[in-house]
């Protein structure tokens, strides 16, 4: 026979709890004031709520023991009972609807809290809770006295009206001495504001001197102002005191439908995109979070935005923003508006348009990769690295019909000077977002060509050399092709400019990608073998083009000597390759060590010899 299963209840072990709070839950033990205040204004919105005009004010007191006294909805004893005691049970909900039995109404919209366990923060710097409160939803209840402690006890007794005069509800603090910093006077003062700068009821803090500080203001962007420019003055300074920078522009935010109001600060230096601003949220005038990257779209790593919100949900422990169709509907709009004060810079201030571009010009590239209005306006405006140096394409396309794209600063790096010097006209694509952004140039500039630029078409505007030069050159050519080979690189003799540059390495990422993959197909057995090999692509070798103009080759190609010939066919070869600027394998390292210990050796062995481009040395 079966026995019938026992039901068991839960047992919370309050001292465990409060440890999870403290060190996985809250960031900081700083929170016990925010919840304090939070529980503070919901109580009074619920006041406000049954009786419009009720006092609306919220008091600390700092000292040996602190205190917040609020105007709010107060508790009866059953209220106590339900809500102090029971944990994970919010007062600002219920079950069915209606106003539950502290006197707030079921439809939270107007309230901060929503989890039932804000109190228990207060355990983080204090072993002991006191809350007396008296209730303004029946004013013929006593009023109650609610002493809880960190090991879970607690003890409820009701009190005379006299002992609390006015509805309301007060809590005390007596701070455990290793959490006593969070309570001292200067602190509090520091937390209350960093809070609950932006609440809609007065708060004031009290120290024990007597000295009354007052913490509410109303909100940057709904203060009257005499103009437009006293406006945005006044805006500049709200930046300056929160953020401390002076902003380039602001951009106010006005989103109905979402509860939400602010303003969005343009933010002078660059920044890396990857690094997400820290923006403040603000939940009913209650500062949810400074660090909130995801409130914008990360292309709009540009502004730093300060918000309050009565839509937008916080996460458990009201730090974060909790991610839902709503957060995403609001960050999609949020974007649509700094987007909208983008393109409108065009028309409205186009000196600002050139100064934001030249700040933050990366950030104009992600967005206009995505969005055609944008491109269209601002992409003859933004700076690209070209051959003619660093310029928009405005400039650019006045002198180039074809607009060439490398696609990598490698590969630019190694084409630009000839380039350059023959009139090609070519585009760094190796950067983020360029290459995409010049190929759309045809969208914006009908007419204009865009290519992506084969390396080894570079050779096509090198002039050949003479026949018979060339056939001079043919021995140490012979060497310095056997030579460079083992890298898989060919060698070429042209003329071209700037005489300066004694050689020019032709090559491409793919190609240096597939010969690292055939060495290690060399070096691997078995199935590592068969895969690298199945991965083969044809690629055309690197080309190592001799400038026949420079006094350096012309010297070099007249030695006969093989040893001396193989030594400077390496050398040539690793001049190239630094010239290239890209990071040597250890291979390239090894041959430039080789190379230059060997020319070394040659000049040791043989004094009387004159390096290659050197004139001869005469004896006295």
């Amino acid at each position: 026979m079966t026995d019938s299963p026992t039901s068991h209840t839960f047992q919370v072990d309050l001292r465990g709890l409060v440890d999870l709070l403290s060190h996985h839950l809250y960031s900081s033990p700083r929170v016990y004031l925010r919840e304090l205040l939070q529980n503070a204004v919901d109580a009074i919105t619920a006041r406000q709520r049954a009786t419009p005009g009720a006092p609306a004010a919220i008091t600390v007191r700092t000292g040996d023991v602190l205190t917040v006294t609020d105007t709010g909805i107060g508790l009866t004893e059953a209220d106590v009972h339900r809500f102090l005691a029971t944990i994970g049970r919010s007062s600002k909900r219920t079950s069915g609807g209606g106003v539950d039995g502290a006197g707030i109404d079921a439809d939270r919209g107007d309230f901060i809290g929503q989890f039932g366990i804000g109190l228990l923060a207060c355990f983080v710097v204090a072993d002991e809770i006191t809350v007396l409160s008296r209730s303004a939803a029946d004013p013929a209840a006593p009023a109650v006295e609610w002493r809880g402690h960190a090991d879970g006890r607690y003890t409820i007794r009701t009190l005379p009206a006299s002992a609390v005069p006015e509805p309301g509800t007060t809590v005390r603090l007596v701070p455990r001495a290793d959490n006593a910093e969070w309570t001292e006077p200067g602190r509090v003062v520091s937390l209350a504001r960093h809070y609950g700068a932006l609440l809609p009821y007065r708060v004031t803090v009290t120290d024990a001197r007597g000295e009354t500080h007052r913490i509410d203001e109303t909100p940057p962007w709904d203060r009257p102002h005499a103009s437009p420019l006293a406006r945005r003055e006044a805006l500049t300074a709200h930046c300056r005191d929160l953020f401390d920078f002076t902003p380039l522009d602001t951009i106010e935010l006005d989103l109905p439908a979402a509860g939400l109001r602010g303003v969005a600060y343009v933010l002078p230096t660059p920044v890396v995109p990857g690094r997400h601003a820290g923006h403040r949220v603000h939940l009913k005038g209650m500062l949810l979070s400074d660090q909130a990257p995801e409130l914008l779209p990360e292309w709009a790593f540009f502004v730093r935005c300060v918000i309050d919100t009565t839509s937008l949900r916080p996460t458990a422990s009201r730090e974060a923003l909790y991610e839902d169709g709503t957060l995403s509907a609001v960050r999609d709009a949020l974007g649509e508006r700094i987007r909208d004060w983008l393109t409108g810079l065009a028309a409205r201030d186009p000196a600002l348009l050139h100064r934001f571009i030249d700040v933050h010009h990366l950030a104009v590239k992600a967005l206009a990769r995505y969005d055609d209005e944008l491109l269209r306006i601002v992409l003859p405006w933004l700076p690209f690295e070209t051959t003619d140096g660093q310029v928009t394409l405005e400039v650019f396309t006045r002198t180039h019909a074809t607009v060439l794209v490398t696609r990598s600063v490698e590969e630019f790096r190694q084409v630009a000077p000839i380039a350059s010097a023959v009139g090609m006209g070519v585009v760094n694509g190796g950067y983020t977002y360029d290459r995409d952004l010049v190929h759309r140039l045809p969208e914006i500039r009908p007419g204009t060509a865009v290519a992506d630029l084969d390396p080894l078409t570079v050779t096509a505007h090198l002039d050949a050399v003479d026949p018979a030069a060339e056939l001079r050159a043919a021995a140490f050519l012979t060497v310095a092709r056997e030579t460079v080979g083992a890298h898989d690189c060919d060698v070429v003799l042209r003329d071209f400019q700037p005489v300066t540059a004694p050689v020019l390495l032709i090559d491409n990422r793919e190609a240096r990608h597939e010969r690292t993959r055939s060495g290690l197909a060399a070096d691997s057995d078995g199935l590592w073998a068969d895969i690298l090999g199945s991965l083969r692509q044809e690629t055309p070798p690197a080309q190592l083009v001799l400038n026949h103009l420079n006094p350096l080759v012309r010297q070099a190609v007249t030695i006969t000597e093989r040893g001396l010939a193989v030594t400077t066919a390496e050398v040539l070869y690793g001049q190239a390759l630094l010239l290239s600027r890209r990071p040597l394998r250890a291979s390239e390292n090894a041959l430039l060590t080789r190379a230059f210990t060997g020319l070394l050796t040659h000049a040791m062995h043989h004094p009387g010899t004159a390096a290659p481009g050197s004139e001869p040395r005469k004896e006295l």
